[in-house]
């Protein structure tokens, strides 16, 4: 099957992260795949070096006329049986299929990792979401039930030999690690994390990501005085080694969408903390496969910590429980066969044949 898979996209992100994840994935699995992007020094060389053809478009504004045209020219010379847009941006830039275009009809199919205005998405055919909610946001708006289908996000399991050095990265041997990773963003509540652990003598904690709160979540660690024990990272490739060195996974999200950081944990049997944010709370179970917390809660993302950190009975517990889940619902291998089946199922449904 022939996928043109298309992100607009910030420089860093966990869409963007899962984005070339799947592309890679779908070649892997045997699929003919080509990418439309934004000119960007980690996501494009990282697909080029898969093996895979990109080419780089704008992705403007409303004024942004040659965007779509050249990707109805890259159509044209792919012949896609299925288009796949990520967020909004891409799907509203992404021309619909019409006989003009001289070329077999393809299927613009949105992959949905978020509650966007359903005016972004005028081409699409079918919609892939990523939580129940996200589907029912979807149906709420007037898109047919029957269009819309749901897969989970998969975790992405970096072949590790070593885990990271804790010495390398100024943390004693024997100290409690949290990892939270993410983009730098008031979504994300880094600052509460930070406020937490401010209060916990002797607990370390690692922050893997970039993004536009950097600034501010370092002001916060130095008026808190607690540099020694909270070091933001930086955007980081290796997140399997990060979570097989860290003792515990936190989550800490105001809004999360979907939160595939919490399937990367379970991948990894790192015991888990998160939010009920919308994402996480659609799939975890309290107290069987990890500790839910309210949304900036921190007596309650305090207590959890500790609680993690002092039982170590029922930190194994929760973790062995993640990734029974993890292997059952979560892995690269079913999520990558349920996207081929229905894509294969709606081509059915609209009677078309592969691309020539």
């Amino acid at each position: 099957m022939k996928i043109l898979e298309v992100m607009a996209g910030a420089k860093h992100g966990g869409a963007e992260t899962a984005f070339v994840d799947m592309c890679i994935a779908f070649a892997e699995a045997g699929q003919d795949v080509e990418v439309v992007t934004r000119a960007n020094d980690i996501r494009v060389p990282a697909l080029e070096k898969a093996g895979l053809r990109v080419h780089t478009l704008p992705f403007g504004g409303r004024l942004d006329v040659y965007t779509p045209w050249k990707m109805t020219k890259i159509m044209q010379s792919f012949r896609p049986d299925i288009v796949q847009g990520w967020m909004a941006r891409a799907p509203s830039k992404t021309p619909a299929w019409n006989n003009k275009m001289g070329i077999p009809r393809y299927l613009v199919v949105p992959r949905l990792g978020g509650y966007y205005n359903i005016k972004y998405f005028k081409s699409a055919d079918y919609f892939n979401v990523i939580t129940p909610d996200i589907g029912k946001h979807l149906v709420d708006h007037g898109v047919p039930k029957n269009n819309v289908n749901l897969i989970n996000n998969f975790a992405e399991v970096e072949a590790v030999e070593t885990p990271v050095s804790r010495a390398a990265l100024g943390t004693p041997e024997d100290a409690p690690v949290l990892l939270s990773l993410g983009r730098l963003h008031p979504s994300k509540a880094f600052d509460t994390l930070i406020k937490v652990v401010a209060r916990m003598d002797g607990v370390h904690t690692w922050i893997a990501g970039e993004g536009p709160q950097r600034a501010e979540l370092e002001q916060l660690i130095a008026d808190l005085n607690v540099g020694e024990r909270v070091k933001l990272l930086g955007w980081r490739e290796d997140r399997a080694a990060l979570l097989q060195a860290a003792d515990i996974c936190i989550l800490p999200s105001r809004f999360e969408p979907f939160g595939t950081v919490f399937v990367q944990a379970w991948a990894q049997k790192t015991p888990l903390i998160t939010t009920d944010s919308d994402g996480p709370r659609q799939f975890v179970r309290h107290e069987e496969d990890c500790l839910l917390v309210g949304v900036d809660n921190e007596e309650q993302m305090q207590a959890a910590i500790a609680r993690m950190i002092e039982d170590k009975a029922l930190a194994a517990k929760l973790a062995q429980n993640a990734y029974e889940r993890y292997l059952n619902e979560f892995t690269k291998e079913k999520t990558v066969q349920a996207y081929l089946d229905y894509f294969a199922e709606i081509k059915a449904r609209e009677s078309l044949s592969e691309a020539a």
